[in-house]
């Protein structure tokens, strides 16, 4: 059995069966043992050799702490009472530092005060061994402390991984239903063989107005990369209600009668409330809850000359503000059977002089800004 007094040690031997090297428990670990005596140091680090450990033994606080930061130990033993820095200090800088902050800490010290213990403790050790000590405390508890390190290294690494488990599944089940949703709402647009991929040509446009829109310093605050994630992912059900109207008005060529107008203005309703029994059923669906919206708004305009409610300025969603410019630019520059399709710049005049009647003035602004890149959009996905 050996101890060690707070005096240095002199010419003291150690020596262990090879059963007990044989035991340790966590050989190659990193430990960084800091006193300014240097028989401490000696004796201790031929202990934790003994173990299999690589021992680092430093004498001064600052400079333990500066190897911490280069290189961090899997496990600290820290004396208490050095020069420059005592032994609180250096627990308590290694506390704040985000590298270092989860290694463990065992102080080390003749001083044996319960004041002294709790000053430790307060400070971030996690154990606290009083000299003299014995050679089988400091392995218990050093192999005690490298195993629960471990354990919660492990851990975090589980939970990490966990995450990212859920987070792909979360992502293949939105994928899922995306997948339904759009095919659903492609079901709808099919009817009308001229629209071709209008909703992909509505989406991308969607995604891009509400990027920019976002970066805008004007604009509202609550464009985040969540928000505009759901306004493309939304877009695609703008026109799910045309599934509800029927085919002689639908695909009809010429003007349509007041009586036709008013059959076409039921999409808008017809496919809010479709949505809105899915959302009664998952009321937290943030996407389902956009598509609502955009379903029912978008053919509002700012001026409140828009159907179906006649809502006007920023009491329209901004969702649908976004999505009714998209919707309208992409209709101009399309075929349809009662005109021929706009040239682009024919097509972001007539969006630009709708600005402050038609749509947002701040949408159809940042909208004039990236006009070519709508082009490269149409031009990307012809019919």
């Amino acid at each position: 059995m050996i101890t060690c007094e707070r005096e240095p040690v002199k010419n003291q031997e150690i020596k262990l069966e090879e059963s007990s090297v044989a035991e340790a428990k966590s050989p190659g670990r990193s430990v960084i043992v800091v006193d300014d005596e240097e028989a401490n140091l000696k004796v201790l680090a031929r202990i934790l050799k003994i173990q299999g450990h690589r021992v680092r033994p430093i004498s001064e606080g600052q400079m333990a702490l500066a190897s911490a930061r280069s290189d961090p130990p899997d496990l600290v033993i820290l004396d208490i009472n050095m020069p420059g820095m005592n032994g609180y200090e250096v627990c308590r800088e290694m506390k704040e530092d985000e590298r270092l902050k989860d290694i463990p800490v065992l102080f080390l010290s003749g001083m044996g005060g319960v004041e002294d213990k709790v000053e430790a403790f307060r400070a971030g050790g996690v154990d606290y061994i009083t000299k003299p000590f014995q050679f089988e405390e400091i392995q218990a508890r050093v192999e005690t402390h490298l195993k629960l390190r471990q354990l919660q290294v492990e851990l975090e690494y589980k939970n990490d991984h966990l995450q990212d488990l859920v987070r792909e599944q979360v992502r293949k089940t939105t994928d899922s239903q995306m997948a339904t949703i759009f095919a659903l709402a492609k079901l709808a647009d099919s009817r009308d063989s001229v629209t071709g991929k209008h909703i992909e040509r509505v989406q991308a446009m969607s995604r891009l107005l509400a990027s920019h829109f976002s970066a805008d310093s004007k604009s509202h605050s609550g464009t985040d990369s969540e928000y505009i994630e759901d306004v493309s992912q939304a877009s695609t059900m703008h026109d799910i209600g045309k599934v509800g109207v029927r085919d002689l008005v639908l695909l009809k060529p010429g003007p349509l009668t007041p009586e036709e107008f008013e059959e076409i203005k039921v999409h808008t309703t017809l496919g809010a409330s479709t949505l809105k029994a899915v959302t009664e059923k998952y009321p937290g669906n943030m996407f389902i809850n956009m598509g609502m919206e955009i379903a029912l708004s978008h053919h509002e305009k700012w001026d409140g000359t828009g159907y179906p409610q006649g809502l006007s300025g920023k009491r329209i969603p901004l969702s649908a503000r976004i999505v009714a410019v998209a919707d309208v630019y992409d209709a101009l520059t399309s075929h349809r059977p009662y005109r021929s399709a706009l040239e682009h710049e024919q097509a972001c005049a007539l969006v630009l002089s709708g600005s402050g009647r038609h749509f947002d003035p701040r949408v159809t602004e940042v909208f004039g800004k990236i006009k070519d890149e709508f082009r490269a959009i149409r031009e990307n996905l012809r019919e």
